[in-house]
């Protein structure tokens, strides 16, 4: 018999999402063939035949790939 889990945290919070996330059983077909390398994990931004992984990695495509004001600094603190 397996013990109930349950997730505590607050609806804005990403990383109570993220563990909501993970301890669904079911993962999508079109997730797990978007990104089967790394078994479902979430987020995976599809843009036409391009599976983008991994968030800052979507938010860097995302600057490159459509115009307006940059999300990332274009330039580093000194």
């Amino acid at each position: 018999m397996s013990e109930a889990v349950k997730v505590i945290g607050t609806r804005f919070s990403a990383f109570s999402h993220r563990a909501e996330v993970a301890l669904r059983p079911n993962k999508s077909e079109l997730l797990l063939r978007s990104n089967p390398v790394h078994g479902g994990k979430v987020p995976v931004l599809l843009h036409g035949d391009r599976a983008i992984l991994e968030s800052l990695v979507t938010v860097e495509y995302v600057d490159e790939a459509f115009a307006g004001p940059p999300i990332l600094p274009t330039t580093s603190r000194k």
